[in-house]
């Protein structure tokens, strides 16, 4: 069975005009899996995140920094790119919430995957700094909760978003329980990802890629380095940063992937998972600005998970 993680407060995450993250990507979603092929999926609201379970991995005064400032009349700019509205704290809590509850389903059998539609994403907030639209690092909290939940040794974290995951990095750098994988074009926001930034303990994988690359350089990515590494490191538990934004008709990158590769991609980590980690597979919703592609993309990424 796959659940869904959603809530309607992350719609109340506002954004200035024009910002390409803006509550109609969840929207669209929502009519996606509103259609009789998804009528299987075991939809559950998103409980608040626990501040304690943020704490895992954002130091306690950057939390209470977001926290405090959030106006209850006007946008609060983090930076040029990121922004806080009278919606956003509770639509970062129920982001946190739902990977948590996701995990918790996984770990006691109550789901074999998750999929966590939830905004604001997550994967570029540092421990200390929110940056590229991203408030709580969604992914790396519920690592961290797993392991310390659960008393599970292994989870990696898998992200194919356009965009690399300086956050997530730089939580796993000196982890080494913690592996963190990913495929992003480079050079492009935010800078970081080249294949020398490895973690203090080889637990750190990227494969950067050019822009124009498609689904030939992706999939080699995959079957030549990262599904090695996978295997390699034995996850107990596989997380994936689930950006759709490497999509041929993404504005906001040069990549040329479609949704046969998003398919591809599932699959290939579904196999892993079923080897090393019961199949216990919780994927969350980073990037993703082409409102048909995210739909489509989205669609067939979860249609693969409801497959096993």
């Amino acid at each position: 069975m796959t659940i869904l993680f959603t809530h309607q407060s992350c719609l109340l995450h506002d954004v200035p005009a024009g910002h390409p993250e803006n509550p109609a990507r969840l929207k669209i979603l929502e009519s996606a899996f509103a259609t009789d092929e998804f009528k299987c999926l075991d939809r559950r609201d998103a409980p608040l995140g626990k501040i304690e379970s943020i704490a895992l991995m954002h130091s306690q005064s950057y939390i209470e920094d977001v926290t405090k400032v959030i106006s209850e009349k006007e946008f609060v700019y983090l930076d040029a790119d990121t922004s806080l509205s009278p919606g956003s704290g509770e639509a970062a809590l129920r982001g946190c919430g739902a990977v948590c509850a996701a995990v918790d389903a996984v770990m006691t059998d109550d789901a074999k995957n998750v999929f966590c539609a939830v905004r604001p994403p997550g994967h570029h907030a540092e421990t200390r700094i929110a940056m590229g639209f991203c408030l709580f690092n969604n992914v790396a909290i519920g690592a961290a909760y797993a392991r310390e939940r659960f008393k599970i040794d292994r989870v990696a974290v898998v992200d194919f978003d356009v965009h690399h995951g300086n956050g997530t990095q730089e939580m796993f750098w000196s982890q080494p329980n913690l592996l963190y994988a990913s495929t992003h074009q480079m050079p492009l926001f935010p800078g970081t990802g080249a294949a020398t930034e490895i973690g203090d303990y080889n637990n750190i994988v990227n494969v950067p890629l050019s822009a124009g690359a498609g689904s030939f350089e992706f999939r080699a990515a995959f079957n030549q380095i990262i599904l090695p590494e996978l295997k390699r490191f034995k996850p107990e538990l596989l997380i994936i940063s689930a950006g759709f934004d490497a999509h041929a008709n993404d504005p906001l990158a040069q990549l040329n992937l479609y949704e046969d590769d998003y398919a591809w991609v599932t699959l290939e980590l579904l196999s892993i998972a079923e080897k090393y980690s019961e199949s216990r597979v919780v994927s969350v919703l980073e990037g993703g600005y082409n409102l048909d592609a995210l739909r489509s993309s989205a669609s067939i990424h979860v249609r693969q998970l409801m497959s096993v």
